[in-house]
């Protein structure tokens, strides 16, 4: 195997050969390994494993399959954890600030990992929201051979006859508010609503992120899709352990897969899907590691100019579960493709480029989840960036379902979530107003929250049609509702969403792309000139370092100087 593949240019020569490396070496027969399986490259698996929540909860045996298809194709596989922070749990408290942030620790603590222990190559197993792109991050970065795979998706609870996710739950708690549902009901709703292991079963962040990693050559075709309990994800786990070992042979690195042709078909691929803002953060973030140019609005050219094709909650109607069985992302990627709106010749982790991959797939006809390309849901994606006087850095909206894509109204503004959660709860606001949340934003929360909890219990109430709600934190992937993020430049920095006053004048219109507050500029810099920046309670910890090195929502709320600073590269020391 030495012969095979070499040290030569390893970065594992580093701490396996030669006499000086012999303590280096002691530690691994310690472990059980021998001679042979130290003179093999040594791959990193690593997985976001634990007990937070179902997300997480299966990684950890299909780690084990990996490793088996990491040793057969002549590798030794070593086995390492990193943390999430679940979402779901973390949302509508001070915990949700921990989100976003657990995106760079994740990727940090991979890049330490794999630099400290000199590994060749790296498998990364994910489930929760953040996970996904944080591996991700760390692959570009690294730029050692690697592959991504899912950990896959819950399968849907049943309720009263009808499919139902986690976020049928967050509504339902502005039912009970609402008096439109018991207590007891409630509680039916939250032990059936999530009955496997496995990331939240709509199009949510999680799921979206998923199928990122297939349009952008990351990961095997087809392996985002099936359910995390199924055991027949054995497969692909273990042909993801094998097909690491032929990128390592092949000198295939995560630079050469993640181009910004790439790039730009995992954006087409959100839009069509109709799929979670988060990835307006989530591209651009991994750009940057790779030191390519992609920001928000680069994204939401691509938004803009892709067909919406599933039909798929928490817009519309289906599950993951469903769009599995209706061909999976490999089907919507077989219509794009066709349909020019997908870049074919890019390079993936088969060796192959997405043309030869989706060669033989078809986009099935017995079903209703996805769409063909020449007979849309809507034109254009189901995710639209707009900009105006009062996001001049951008912002974004999920208009899948939406039946109106303009609304102009008062707004009604709070500093934090817990104020405007209280008085929706409260039902102190009315139809037509622009609620808005500020101070939320990545250096201003400090953690960028999502709003899940405001905006599911605006739904509850049966107002999510009546108002809009406009943030410069962000929002769930399961958010739905006239809801806009990312607002930039965020509040804490002096951005005018900072500025506004109840009453004020706000129109939003995702069909031309624009958001804008009824003030002159000689008003907004009156009001600017008044304005005085705020403190945090988070004065120490990871959330204070955090603020101090965060920029915009704009560039993906980055928190190093990225691939276009680099002097050297991980894989090439």
């Amino acid at each position: 195997m030495t012969k095979k593949f070499g040290k030569s240019t390893l970065v594992s020569r580093h701490t396996t050969e030669g006499n000086a490396r012999a303590p280096h070496r002691s530690y691994l027969y310690a472990m059980g390994l021998g001679e042979k399986q130290i003179n093999q490259p040594l791959v990193g698996v690593a997985t976001t494993w634990n007990e937070a929540a179902p997300c997480n909860i299966t990684l950890a045996r299909q780690a084990q399959v990996v490793k088996k298809g990491v040793a057969a194709a002549g590798g030794t596989p070593r086995e390492f954890c990193t943390i999430t922070v679940t979402d779901g749990i973390a949302m509508g408290h001070q915990g949700m600030k921990s989100s976003l942030v657990s995106r760079e620790v994740i990727a940090d603590s991979v890049e330490l990992t794999m630099r400290g222990h000199c590994y060749d190559a790296i498998v990364g197993l994910a489930g929760c929201d953040k996970s996904l792109p944080g591996l991700m991050m760390s692959m570009v970065r690294l730029n050692v051979p690697s592959v991504f795979i899912y950990g896959g998706s819950i399968l849907p609870g049943n309720y009263n006859g009808k499919d139902v996710t986690v976020v049928d739950v967050f509504e339902a708690v502005g039912k009970v508010d609402a008096g439109n549902m018991s207590e007891a009901e409630l509680r039916k709703l939250e032990q059936v609503a999530c009955p496997s292991g496995g990331s939240c079963g709509g199009q949510f962040t999680a799921n979206t992120m998923a199928c990122v990693s297939e349009a952008i050559g990351l990961a095997l075709p087809g392996s985002a899709g099936m359910p995390a309990p199924f055991e027949s994800r054995d497969r692909f786990c273990f042909d993801s352990g094998e097909a690491v070992m032929n990128l390592i042979k092949n000198k295939i690195r995560p630079r050469d897969i993640v181009t910004r042709k790439a790039l730009e078909n995992a954006a087409a691929v959100v839009a069509a899907t109709g799929g979670s803002t988060n990835a307006a953060l989530h591209l651009p973030a991994i750009a940057h590691e790779a030191g390519i140019d992609f920001d928000m609005h680069a994204v939401g050219k691509i938004f803009k100019r892709t067909p919406y094709l599933a039909d798929l909650m928490p817009g519309g109607k289906y599950t993951a579960y469903d769009m599995y069985r209706a061909g999976g992302v490999e089907a919507v990627m077989r219509t794009l493709l066709d349909g020019g709106y997908l870049h074919g010749d890019c390079m993936t982790v088969t060796g192959k480029t997405v043309k030869e991959n989706l060669k033989g797939i078809t986009l099935p006809k017995d079903q209703k989840v996805i769409y063909h390309h020449s007979k849309p849901i809507r034109e254009e994606g189901g995710v639209v960036t707009l900009k105006g006087n009062l996001a001049s850095e951008g912002a974004i909206v999920k208009v899948a379902g939406l039946k109106s894509l303009k609304f102009t109204g008062p707004a009604r503004c709070f500093d934090c979530e817990e104020d405007a959660f209280a008085a929706v709860k409260a039902k102190k606001y009315k139809a037509g107003d622009v609620i808005v949340i500020r101070y939320e934003g990545p250096k201003g929360g400090p953690g960028m929250r999502e709003m899940l909890s405001t905006t599911a219990a605006i739904y509850g109430q049966g107002m999510g049609d009546k108002v809009a709600l406009i943030t410069d934190g962000r929002f769930s992937g399961g958010t739905r509702g006239f809801c806009i993020g990312h607002v930039g430049p965020e509040a804490a920095v002096g951005g005018v969403i900072g500025l506004l006053k109840d009453g004020d004048s706000i129109t939003i219109d995702a069909n031309k792309g624009s958001i804008s507050v009824k003030l002159t500029d000689k008003e907004i810099a009156a009001r600017r000139a008044k304005w005085k920046p705020r403190g945090t309670d988070y004065n120490s910890g990871a959330l204070w370092k955090y603020a101090q090195t965060v920029g915009s929502a704009e560039n993906g709320a980055v928190t190093h100087p990225g691939a276009a600073k680099e002097t050297h590269i991980f894989a090439d020391i």
